[in-house]
């Protein structure tokens, strides 16, 4: 069976010229979604997805209408063939039934992990450049400095517990607890453990 999905990103775009190749290349039902490539959710995809059985063929218009991102292209294409179903791209001419097209399917896979790779190297390279430069990563700590030094001197004295300074700055105990083990990483077992 022939299963085609069409798909446009917004409701005053058209996907006539889509259904009519869809049609022209004979499939037996058309599942359509009007939602754009980053979406996750896609109700015709799914349904298209839950209708294929194994030598069944989903064809597209063209590739991106499967995706935005080539690494979703391809997480959907792996999904197909370990399903045993062909993909075919009528815009590109890429067939997975042929030895070319499992090929180029390949060849975009080979890409797809090229391009993580550099982007990892890229936002590793940024961190540690930031890092060089004394900026400080990660979430804002929730508490100032003075406050931190309130807690310490609080704890100290044996007159405040834990939960009561959480209380008083509208965080967490474990933020509580945690500045105690910033400010004293070996009391910190037996300074403000009672909640």
């Amino acid at each position: 069976m022939k299963i085609g999905y069409a798909r446009v990103s917004t409701f005053d775009q058209q996907m006539d010229l889509q259904i009519g190749a869809l049609k022209a290349a004979g499939c037996d039902r058309i599942y359509d979604d009007c939602v754009t490539g980053a979406e996750k959710i896609r109700p015709g995809l799914s349904s298209a997805m839950r209708t294929l059985k194994r030598g069944d063929t989903l064809i597209v218009w063209k590739l991106d209408r499967i995706g935005r991102s080539l690494s979703h292209i391809l997480s959907v294409c792996e999904r197909l063939e370990q399903r045993g179903v062909l993909f075919v791209s009528l815009t590109e001419n890429l067939n997975t039934s042929s030895a070319s097209g499992l090929l180029i399917m390949h060849v975009l896979g080979a890409f797809a992990q090229f391009e993580k790779s550099l982007i990892k190297e890229r936002t590793l390279a940024g961190l540690a450049a930031a890092r060089a430069n004394g900026q400080r990563l990660g979430r804002r700590p929730r508490l100032t400095a003075a406050q931190r030094e309130e807690v310490r001197l609080s704890i100290a004295s044996g007159l405040v517990l834990p939960s009561d300074l959480a209380a008083r700055f509208n965080v967490h105990i474990r933020t509580i607890r945690r500045c105690l083990e910033d400010l004293d990483p070996q009391g910190s077992k037996t300074i403000g453990t009672t909640p």
